[in-house]
């Protein structure tokens, strides 16, 4: 299928709580452009593990999609009881599918919550709300990408060049992404920026997916390996950082892609402002600071066999982390749905989730 002349949607619910769940195979992008069907909740556990879907605000809503599907398979005669058996059990298996993005928790965590409030609802009318509750989910995350965007494109000037990491755009979200929705703000408003996007090893989201999101929305981006941001920083080319985050601690510890925290010590190396881009969800306040984030292994072959090539001799010891922690001290400003969060402290992130 040849690629669409602007981004669709990352994924799209079909009918109702008798439906499925249609997504873009991200691991397939920018060769080429294709939508699958998710019809089991096995199905939607493995778009979710191996990365057909990611970014932490799509996991949480494709995770809320998944839940119900996983209650198709319950009988028409089950009783209440049996229901909310099956939804913790559903729902526990989705949690199992990645450790680090918070947002899947979360959006799990509220279609319980959801249940608990309506516990009088029979199965069949249960199953109908939580639906509502998951498309819910959904319309919030791209009004609240919209909202990040507009409180970001402030902070961007006319010129700048603005290096990113990994991909926080919309193919990471329901709607515009966390990072990417600010430059694509800023471009709307007319500011002339330049992009400069980290490839991203292993997996090159930022190569794959990052430059196709911004070459489709005319936003100027040139691709650079992830060794070389040192230096196109010290060359006076980039005058901002943004990223996104999958994990925020409550001292403003932000877990984002592999690579970020190097990212975040050359910004302060060469005075630059370093900014993550992230929804009120993506705050995990249980966590005192990033040194209690669970972080993702993943499987060697990532790195000894990107996309089907042999790149490192057979028996070649791994160590394949998914993601990193950059540490609040390093962090300008982190921008939600809600504003700004500047300074980055403990007691600033609480009470500016309080509002």
């Amino acid at each position: 299928m040849s690629q669409p002349a602007t981004p669709p949607a990352t994924m799209r619910w079909n009918y109702d709580e008798r439906g499925f769940l249609t997504l873009i195979d991200q691991t397939l992008l920018p060769g080429e452009f294709k939508e699958i069907e998710c019809r089991t909740v096995e199905e939607v556990w493995e778009a979710i593990k191996k990365l057909r879907v990611r970014g932490a605000p799509a996991i949480g809503c494709a995770a809320a999609y998944g839940v119900i599907i996983g209650l198709q398979t319950l009988p028409g005669d089950a009783t209440r009881e049996e229901f909310d058996t099956h939804l913790k059990v559903v729902t526990g298996y989705l949690a199992e599918s990645r450790p680090t993005a918070v947002n899947l928790f979360w959006a799990l965590d509220r279609i319980n919550a959801t249940a608990a409030e309506n516990a009088a609802l029979s199965p069949t009318e249960m199953h109908r709300r939580l639906l509502e509750e998951a498309k819910a989910i959904e319309v919030e995350d791209r009004e609240m990408c919209a909202a990040i965007g507009r409180n970001g494109a402030s902070l961007l000037k006319e010129g700048m060049g603005v290096l990113t990491h990994c991909n926080a755009g919309g193919l990471a979200t329901a709607g515009d992404g966390t990072a990417l929705a600010i430059m694509f703000a800023a471009a709307a408003e007319g500011k002339q920026i330049h992009v400069y996007a980290d490839e991203t090893r292993p997996l090159l989201q930022g190569a794959r997916l990052t430059t196709w999101e911004l070459q489709q929305r005319g936003v100027p981006v040139t691709l650079i390996c992830d060794n070389m941001a040192g230096w196109v920083m010290k060359e006076g080319r980039v005058q901002a950082v943004i990223t996104g985050a999958d994990r925020i601690a409550a001292n403003g510890d932000s877990a984002n892609k592999i690579g970020t925290y190097s990212v975040a010590h050359l910004a302060k190396a060469h005075g630059i402002p370093f900014y993550v881009a992230a929804p009120s969800s993506t705050f995990d306040l249980t966590l005192k600071s990033g040194e209690d984030i669970p972080i993702e292994q993943r499987a060697s072959e990532e790195i000894t066999n990107g996309f089907g090539k042999a790149t490192a001799p057979e028996g070649t010891h791994v160590y394949n982390p998914a993601f990193d922690v950059a540490p609040a001290e390093l962090i300008t400003a982190i921008i939600t749905e809600k504003g700004i969060i500047q300074p980055v402290t403990e007691e600033v992130v609480r009470a500016h989730l309080q509002n």
